[in-house]
């Protein structure tokens, strides 16, 4: 073999060994970005080709202690856009302005330019939906999102609070436990060309979301309901400015109803202004008048310092101290402890709070929980206005003792008495009961939480026979009384401070009235404040009888059976007698309820309706509705056009189609 050859030969192996080499390298580059790496590149490759917008997250849903819905989210509509696939943005806008409510002005600047996405708008009803797919305009789209929903309306309304479109919650429950409501928003997915314009056959897609835990309250839909029906009647009765309502299980602390007027309905929260969102029960003080009375007895009695049957000359109604001259509404001359209770006696409440000084009284003060916070679940608690002892002067000291001077939350004076009911214990009041994650399974259960001991049992026992003896002949709270029931109540009035004068105003005060029952086995303490009554001024003329009505259907409604006969003029006067004609500007549009003796509100016919045509309904009507079940009404507790006694339960059963 020449020279020439074997240099040929050697050439073309070197060659084919070359292409080999080749060939191998490129096998196993293929093996490694398709089977090593393959998930890794394929992602890569889609993330290229894809658009992502982040969405509004599933938030759960909020129940009551029975399981029914305060606050679901429910799926709606918004339209979207991606600019770069319009070609006529000034016609496409024309067309989509009378749709959507928006001018073409606004909506020709977002369609023009070359973004890939933008919102036109969000959450829009159905009928604007479906009129934006009946346009089949090219690069305009429609997603589905998640929208807040209260299906009862304003009931409830600043316990529950609202969310933004975000939705991230604002006020009340939906800011307090946020974090645990709100879900995942995901993304929405769209396909996109190397120029990242959007594909015209690709389908929008919703990943990675997930919904959020549910609330559980301790709040009872239906006493919910009966608190704020009757505080609201009474608030028209007293021509009161505004007003609060509370109910709490003393034994546990936790928060049955809890109402405010003015109200606000969280579906339409763009209609109300920021002050009517505010939870009075929280976010209010005010000074407590008499009904502090009884925070001064208990430590006085707990200290051993007065008895029950103690006498207190009461100077026949005028008394000075620290030179200045304190006043009774009656004269009274010699009374004992019970009675300074039963009458509300101001002399009598400052020779006792004289004999515990000031720092024992601001022990038991803070002790009883004022000038601090609850711990309440809920944002925006204030902790009321308690001066130092060493700033009292004698003449604090003697108004203190009657409740002016220092000003407090409804939420601390319904805690504080509760301690009196449940044998001396202070209870960290809550709203909510446990959290579920999206499957069922229990995230969180809250227990009940003794914050201290205040005072002894048989003191607290000792107080409660005093406040019954107010809802007894000839007591300040006579109205207050239920037919059957020991009712342990506590009256007061006081005056306002003047934000212009620094004093006392003349003319506006705070009525109230503030119990429990059945006093031997309390169930349920009770408030009722009314701010700046213009139809009287006394808490047991203006708010007794609003407590007497709440706590006469909560006996029937939580089935605690009577313990006393009564009488049948042991009903407090009908509201709908002091109620007058007019305008009350921020009164809701509740008329009064019918009241014990007469023929009540007639049965509408609820047959087929849905859950929220009945909720529409009982409230045009002034019915206390429970459900049974779900779907459309199938059967209900009384005729349709039948009258429905007072206190007589109203129900009714839906079901399934079929």
């Amino acid at each position: 073999m020449s020279a020439l050859e074997r240099g040929v030969r050697i050439r073309i192996r070197i060659i084919g060994g070359l292409f080999a080499l080749a060939f191998v390298l490129i096998v196993w580059r293929a093996f490694d970005l398709q089977v090593l790496h393959g998930e890794e590149w394929r992602g890569r490759a889609e993330r290229q080709h894809q658009k992502t917008v982040p969405m509004t997250p599933q938030r759960g849903t909020i129940f009551d202690r029975n399981g029914a819905e305060l606050a679901v989210s429910i799926e709606v509509d918004s339209i979207y856009a991606e600019p770069v696939r319009i070609d006529d943005p000034a016609g496409a806008a024309t067309r989509l302005a009378k749709t959507l409510g928006l001018t073409a002005k606004e909506l020709r600047k977002k369609l023009s330019g070359d973004k890939s996405f933008v919102w036109l708008k969000r959450q829009v009803t159905p009928k604007e939906s479906e009129q934006v797919r009946q346009l089949t305009l090219a690069g305009v789209g429609v997603v589905r999102e998640h929208q807040r929903f209260y299906p009862n309306a304003g009931l409830a309304g600043h316990l529950l609070g609202f969310t933004g479109v975000d939705p991230k919650g604002l006020e009340g429950l939906e800011l307090a436990y946020d974090k645990q409501i709100l879900g995942r928003g995901g993304y929405l997915v769209m396909g996109r060309d190397a120029f990242g314009r959007g594909l015209g056959s690709s389908t929008p897609q919703i990943q990675g979301a997930s919904r959020g835990h549910d609330l559980y309250l301790t709040v009872d839909k239906n006493l919910q309901h009966i608190v704020e029906r009757e505080l609201l009647a009474g608030l028209r009765a007293a021509k009161a400015k505004a007003a609060t309502a509370l109910m709490i299980e003393p034994a546990t602390g936790k928060v049955l109803a809890m109402a405010s007027y003015p109200e606000f309905n969280p579906n339409s929260i763009s209609e109300y202004r920021p002050a009517q969102w505010r939870n009075r029960a929280i976010c209010d003080s005010y000074e407590p008048g008499s009904t502090f009375k009884v925070v001064l007895m208990a430590a006085a009695l707990n200290e051993g310092l007065v008895g029950p049957g103690q006498h207190f000359d009461c100077e026949n109604g005028s008394f000075r101290v620290g030179g200045r001259t304190i006043r009774d509404h009656k004269k009274f001359a010699d009374l004992t402890t019970t009675e300074i209770i039963k009458y509300s006696s101001n002399i009598g409440s400052a020779k006792i709070g004289k004999l515990l000084e000031r720092e024992t009284f601001y022990k038991y003060i803070r002790d009883f929980g004022f000038g601090g916070h609850t711990g309440i679940d809920l944002p925006g608690e204030v902790s009321g206005i308690l001066s130092a002892p060493n700033r009292w002067f004698e003449i604090d000291l003697a108004a203190i003792s009657f409740g002016q001077g220092i000003s407090v939350t409804p939420l601390q004076l319904a805690t504080a008495v509760s301690a009196i009911a449940n044998g001396g214990y202070l209870m960290e009041p809550f709203v909510v009961d446990r959290v579920v994650d999206s499957q069922g399974a229990l995230v969180r259960q809250v227990q009940p939480k003794v914050v201290r001991r205040v005072i002894s049992r048989d003191v607290a026992r000792t107080v409660t026979q005093m406040m019954v003896t107010t809802t007894e002949e000839g007591g300040t709270a006579i109205r207050a009384r239920v037919p059957g029931y020991r009712v342990a109540g506590k009256t007061g009035t006081a005056q306002k401070v003047d934000a212009v004068t620094g004093g006392y105003s003349v003319d506006k005060r705070v009525a109230s009235v503030i119990g429990f029952l059945p006093a031997d086995d309390p169930k349920v303490t009770i408030l009722v404040v009314l701010d700046e009554p213009s139809n009287g001024v006394y808490g047991g003329v203006l708010a007794a009888p609003v407590f007497a009505r709440i706590a006469a259907q909560t006996m029937q409604y939580l089935k605690v059976a009577p313990g006393q006969s009564g009488r049948g003029d042991d009903v407090p006067p009908p509201l709908d007698r002091l109620l007058v004609s007019g305008d009350l500007g921020e009164s809701p549009r509740i008329q009064p309820v019918e009241v014990a003796g007469s023929d009540g509100p007639v049965m509408p016919d609820f047959y087929g309706m849905t859950y929220r045509q009945v909720l529409n309904l009982m409230g045009e009507r002034q019915l206390n509705v429970s459900f049974r079940g779900h779907g459309r009404v199938v059967e209900q507790s009384h005729r349709a056009g039948s009258a429905v006694p007072y206190n007589s339960p109203v129900w009714v059963r839906l079901a399934p189609p079929g």
